[in-house]
């Protein structure tokens, strides 16, 4: 056990208010490896579209509703399962969670009915949220000045998982089918489970014990009572609408005539995406040094005009490259920010806010699916690309309304920071 988290977890075993020095190196490491393994299961399906959709003989314009399917039972988990992070022991949650979710990858590989493998997908996606379970662990654990790096860190491996499970899936899929991916990584998931059961530190619920519902209800509440739940959760809506249309779709126009490219080929496109990872890890920086505003403002401009040169996929891949480096750069950033902020909006809801924040992305994620797998049908990639710059385009829109509405957001934050983080009672405490 990491020397800083387990003199957290005594202290606040004994009622004492926790004064963490930080998330320690290793533990933090532990969780980015955690979360890659857990987000990679959420995407594995974006370059398999085509395969599942021959195997199981489904229709290419419905195949997006296996994304969709992941994406409803993720919103579900963010509902009933990542309050919990703020009621139970987070260790034994999350243990829970990933040995359940490979079950469910292991279900999915076997899979022979449309309904079987939609049913398994949606179990997929409800356990998957065990990703932001750990992401509100990290700000818990790390000290106010650290927050935001802590998040980057985190979701700098599940960004990595994302682009790690787009190239590993389609290579696999290439060498043994699609189902192979799938029983693949049910076996890394229980291999996840052991370490965690041994690593990762044994931690006090909160000494304030609300019931099950009444912490559901709470989580409600947020959306009523937390301005900047809202506003950045209305950003996280549009900002994964705008990247879910690209990452569904994307395979349908690629992997046909002219191109026709191979699984590996197209799965090798999501490693272009890895400035998204180094964008997490920068965003969480910029955020705590107070310029969050800025880079939301710079990055959804860029993703705007990311969808330009993607327009251009069917005759030019080097300008798909250079537009999904752009997307995915300004996704990561504007998420990594979001995420900064409503913590430190709610120190003592972390899990709750990051699940009330993280519907947002849920609903916006099925959307993008499903609207550009029907759109790409009807009227080609030039269409969803159009698809994509409109919904990028709106997200600007709401981010210069909501900054011209709030021009001193920046200073309050830091003053509701103060009030709920360092004037907190031990009651409230999580950790």
């Amino acid at each position: 056990m990491p020397v800083d988290a387990e003199s957290a977890t005594l202290s606040t075993a004994k009622g004492m208010p926790c004064q963490s020095p930080g998330l320690s190196p290793a533990l933090a490491l532990l969780f980015s490896v955690t979360c890659a393994l857990a987000v990679a299961n959420v995407y594995f399906a974006q370059p398999l579209l085509d395969s599942m959709a021959q195997s199981l003989g489904v229709a290419s314009s419905m195949i997006g509703i296996v994304v969709t399917a992941t994406q409803v039972g993720y919103a579900v988990g963010l509902l009933l399962i990542v309050p919990l992070g703020d009621l139970v022991n987070r260790k034994r949650l999350i243990l829970t969670q990933v040995l359940l979710s490979a079950l469910a990858l292991a279900a999915v590989g076997a899979a022979q009915q449309w309904l079987a493998l939609l049913s398994a997908m949606v179990a997929v996606g409800l356990l998957a949220v065990v990703v932001q379970i750990l992401v509100a662990y990290a700000a818990v654990l790390a000290t106010p000045s650290q927050r935001g790096r802590a998040v980057g860190t985190v979701t700098s491996g599940i960004v990595l998982g994302i682009l790690l499970a787009r190239f590993t899936s389609g290579l696999i899929a290439d060498i043994a089918g699609w189902r192979a991916v799938y029983f693949m990584s049910s076996g890394l998931m229980l291999s996840i489970a052991l370490v965690l059961w041994k690593v990762v530190p044994v931690t006090a619920s909160a000494a304030h014990r609300e019931s099950y519902l009444g912490l559901i209800g709470s989580l409600f509440k947020l959306f009523v009572t937390e301005p900047t739940l809202r506003a950045r959760g209305l950003l996280a809506l549009l900002i994964f609408a705008a990247f879910s249309a690209l990452w569904t779709s994307m395979v349908l126009p690629l992997s046909a005539p002219p191109l026709a490219l191979s699984h590996t080929a197209i799965g090798l496109f999501g490693l272009a995406g890895v400035a998204g990872a180094l964008a997490a890890r920068r965003a969480g920086r910029w955020a705590d040094r107070g310029l969050g505003q800025r880079v939301t403002g710079i990055s959804l401009g860029l993703l705007t005009l990311s969808w330009l040169p993607i327009g251009f996929a069917e005759t030019s891949l080097m300008a798909l490259v250079f537009g999904v480096i752009l997307l995915d750069f300004a996704v990561q950033a504007v998420h990594v920010t979001n995420q900064s902020l409503i913590f430190a909006a709610r120190p003592d809801a972390q899990s709750r806010m990051v699940g009330a924040y993280m519907c947002f992305y849920s609903v916006g994620s099925a959307l993008g699916a499903a609207a550009a797998t029907q759109v790409y049908a009807l009227w080609g990639w030039p269409a969803v690309s159009l698809l994509g710059a409109l919904i990028s385009a709106t997200a600007l829109a709401v981010w210069l309304l909501t900054a011209v509405s709030r021009p001193h957001s920046g200073q309050s934050q830091k003053t509701r920071h103060l009030r709920h983080g360092s004037g907190s009672t031990p009651s409230h405490r999580v950790e």
